[in-house]
């Protein structure tokens, strides 16, 4: 059976350490669909449309990795799309008991199939957040260690207008 997973989120920016859960779910998982999540209430650094070519290009070389839009609720998504998998990234304990709560919500929601599978932030990328990063850019401080470097570009390219 195809294991087919999904890794929704804003990412704005998208941020090394969601390239790094998005590359060690990709080598678990058959398919993963990166979903990127239309919130019209958020105000965001960058366009929906722009935070999915971001994607698209930092994981152009992974070949099971597909970027789609998720709009609405996710449980609706997922159902809809019939993923076995909702993966999810945890920096520490402090999102681990906000995502304990969305994932029992979501299995009440999702078909009872659906497991969220939850993978540890690599130490080295557990401290960024999209936030963060967006706070030190702005800054002027280094985002080589934040951001993939074609985040990095658009970011710099931004912040300079």
């Amino acid at each position: 059976m195809e294991i087919k997973a999904l890794y929704a989120g804003s990412f704005d920016p998208l941020t090394l350490g969601h390239l790094d859960i998005i590359e060690r779910a990709a080598n678990i998982f058959d398919q993963l669909v990166i979903g990127v999540v239309v919130n019209l209430e958020k105000k965001t650094m960058f366009t929906f449309e722009e935070r999915m070519e971001m994607i698209a290009e930092a994981t152009a070389d992974i070949p099971n990795v597909k970027v789609d839009m998720c709009d609405g609720l996710l449980a609706d998504f997922v159902n809809k799309n019939r993923f076995n998998v909702v993966v999810r990234g945890l920096r520490g304990t402090g999102d681990f008991d906000l995502e304990q709560q969305m994932a029992q919500l979501h299995k009440h929601l999702y078909n009872e199939k659906t497991e969220t599978v939850f993978l540890m932030a690599d130490a080295k990328h557990a401290f960024v957040s999209s936030t963060m990063a967006k706070q030190v850019i702005s800054l002027g401080g280094p985002g080589e260690d934040l951001v993939p470097p074609c985040v990095l570009k658009r970011m710099k390219g931004r912040l300079n207008k």
